[in-house]
């Protein structure tokens, strides 16, 4: 299984976290703001665009500029930083026909949501993915810490890891994707990212002599973010969730407010399936939720288990609905979603995150769930590396 992750300075994930950013500023001052935020970044250009009702001020050309300089864009040779790119915003209210459903407690939209949680990593999540996100947060603590004075913001990782009986074995093949300044050797830039970052992050267990290393495939990474790739927020849908493990409903999280059901029951249905893991219901769970506009309650939920299950689906399914509000009013309370907690998702993932703010990562109703099940004995432990 394959999975990748860009680091914060790729310029899908620049726009992901000006979105967000501008949320978090919005929440700050009015919690039930309503926020569609999408944004596009290119040479020298950020634009700021989609419908934004509040009765707050926000500065959002201030708070793009301090975002592009706080990933790390700061100076004009690399074709894009801070001070110096316009930015663009045309913003509109959100659209009455959508308010009047939201405003008695509908969804915010019709979609479909997963969640999934496996018994694979400490944080119950693909370990494919969280190594990925290892190697691209290396790389930026690298970066900023001048452990690799090279570096520049932009990168990606991929990791490639064979799996015998459903645990993970080896890593086949790693990759990284690193910008860098012009006068570093191929050579040092390579030797340097393999010892500094793909040893510090992939388990020594996983390496091999047969592991296959890709550290700047075409040899040379100068030229990159949004000089080099046009970006836009919500295209790193996968990089997001679980790196191609279970589905996706195809929307994305960046730049929505919590009555957007694609960002909260997205992380509902997550919470969800890491529970019912935590507890030892199943090793594996995907969680699948499904709302119509303006209405409250889900017009699906489905729960798979892969054949894990120490209860059978129906009998999980009716402990989900016994313990778990799924409404989007009842999900924005029990999660505590009306807070500024955004920015910090934009990258490196919204799941399998030990980090203040990401209360759909608690295990907090395992024991309830395990309790109900009428489980006895040791809640097995991780299987993976």
């Amino acid at each position: 299984m394959t999975s990748e992750s860009v680091t914060e300075g790729h310029p899908d994930k620049i726009a992901d976290q000006i979105a967000d950013a501008i949320l978090d500023d919005i929440l700050s001052k009015d919690p039930h703001a309503r926020v569609a935020c999408e944004v596009l970044v290119t040479t020298g250009l950020v634009c700021i665009v989609g419908e934004i009702t509040t009765e707050c001020y926000s500065e959002f050309s201030k708070i793009a500029r301090n975002t592009i300089l706080e990933i790390g864009y700061d100076d004009p040779e690399y074709g894009f930083e801070g001070n110096t790119c316009a930015v663009m915003v045309s913003i509109d209210e959100q659209s009455p026909d959508i308010a009047r459903g939201v405003n008695v407690g509908g969804a915010g939209d019709q979609g479909m949501m997963f969640g999934f949680a496996v018994r694979e990593t400490q944080q119950l999540m693909p370990a494919p993915i969280m190594l990925a996100h290892g190697l691209v947060r290396r790389l930026a603590e690298a970066r900023k810490t001048r452990i690799l004075p090279f570096l520049r913001p932009d990168g990606k990782s991929q990791v490639t890891l064979e799996y015998e009986d459903n645990r993970p074995v080896r890593a086949d093949s790693v990759i990284v994707s690193c910008q860098h300044a012009p006068d570093v050797k191929p050579q040092e830039l390579e030797e340097a990212v393999r010892e500094e970052v793909i040893k510090r992050v992939v388990p020594a267990s996983l390496l091999d002599a047969r592991t296959r290393y890709f550290i700047n495939p075409t040899g040379r990474f100068v030229t990159g973010g949004p000089v080099a790739d046009a970006g836009m927020s919500g295209r790193k849908i996968i990089v997001d969730t679980y790196g191609g493990w279970g589905h996706h409903g195809g929307g994305s999280f960046s730049g929505k407010d919590p009555t957007k059901v694609d960002r909260s029951a997205s992380y509902m249905a997550r919470y969800i399936a890491k529970n019912i893991v935590a507890a030892g219901l199943a090793d594996k769970c995907e969680v699948h939720l499904a709302y119509a506009i303006g209405v409250a309650e889900p017009v699906c939920l489905k729960v798979d288990t892969f054949g894990t299950g120490r209860l059978d689906n129906g009998a999980l399914l009716a402990l989900i609905g016994e313990m778990f509000d799924l409404t989007p009013t009842g999900i924005i309370e029990h999660l505590k979603l009306r807070r500024p907690i955004y920015r910090q998702t934009a990258a490196y993932g919204h799941f399998g995150r030990q980090e203040p703010g990401f209360t759909w990562e608690l295990t907090d109703r395992a024991e309830e769930l395990r309790e109900r099940a009428g489980l006895k004995g040791p809640v097995p432990g991780p299987v993976g590396f």
